[in-house]
């Protein structure tokens, strides 16, 4: 590459990073904004006949969620979700619905080693590997409905952070890091008390009598664990990118470049 063409490509450079640094936040705002939609449009998908493309988004959301049954929110069915049993809920539990589901029992009896013929109500209570792979691969039916393609602690943080995105351009160039503190006692606190307290009730720790949490506080834990991330990232990254920013635009000045 000639000196000239090294200086076209360099410039082009600058000038994309600073187009980024001034609209980060439009960025960031419309990749959540996408990423939050997809897992309501696969149940909406699947309801409508159109399974492939709504398969398509469950294997693509995969890699980044349990996307266990019994722990995401359906659409379209009796219930909006189906908690295991022992969460102790109002809600008809999964292990009724998932018996009687054809569509998890062949999963279950897959995974199992077993013919789904065999799958008894029994089967499905101890937390097992197959039970985790069959509440995985279930995608719903038509009585249940079709879950989401994120689980209910996920959704809601993703949502609270697409929230506090859109709060966060009214206060940006005045909010300041929330304190390390308060971020541990509000936003790591009750998901990390929530969730590992359900974790380490179940094999091979067995710390304490097996623990499912509700889907309420899988939400609302989910949703302060995500507002209290933008209130501390959102400001480091906002400064992180001005200084960016203010670091190309003096260097074009001194290029005699306008911008």
């Amino acid at each position: 590459m000639t000196e000239s063409g090294s200086k076209k490509w360099a410039l082009r450079a600058n000038l994309l990073l600073l187009r980024i640094s001034r609209r980060w936040l439009d960025i960031a705002t419309v990749i959540l904004a996408i990423y939050i939609a997809l897992p309501f449009a696969a149940p909406v998908l699947m309801k409508a006949g159109l399974r492939g493309p709504g398969e398509v988004i469950y294997t693509l959301y995969s890699p980044f969620c349990h996307q266990f049954a019994f722990r995401s929110f359906f659409f379209f069915g009796d219930q909006s979700a189906y908690p295991r049993e022992r969460s102790g809920t109002d809600l008809i539990p999964f292990e009724d619905y998932a018996i009687e589901a054809s569509a998890f029992t062949n999963l279950f009896g897959l995974y199992a080693g077993i013919p789904p013929a065999d799958v008894t109500r029994a089967d499905l209570d101890p937390f097992t590997v197959p039970l985790m792979y069959a509440a995985r691969d279930f995608r719903g039916d038509e009585q249940m409905g079709y879950k989401m393609t994120l689980c209910e602690r996920d959704i809601s943080i993703y949502i609270a952070i697409f929230v506090g995105a859109l709060l966060y351009r009214r206060v940006r160039h005045r909010l300041r890091p929330v304190p390390l503190l308060i971020y541990a006692i509000l936003g790591l606190g009750p998901i990390g008390l929530d969730g590992f307290s359900q974790l380490l009730s179940y094999p091979p720790f067995n710390f304490w009598p097996t623990r499912e949490t509700l889907p309420v506080f899988r939400v609302i834990t989910g949703l302060l664990f995500g507002i209290m991330n933008v209130w501390l990232g959102f400001p480091y990254i906002e400064m992180s990118f001005q200084e960016t920013r203010e670091q190309i635009e003096e260097k074009l000045r001194r290029a005699g470049i306008t911008f």
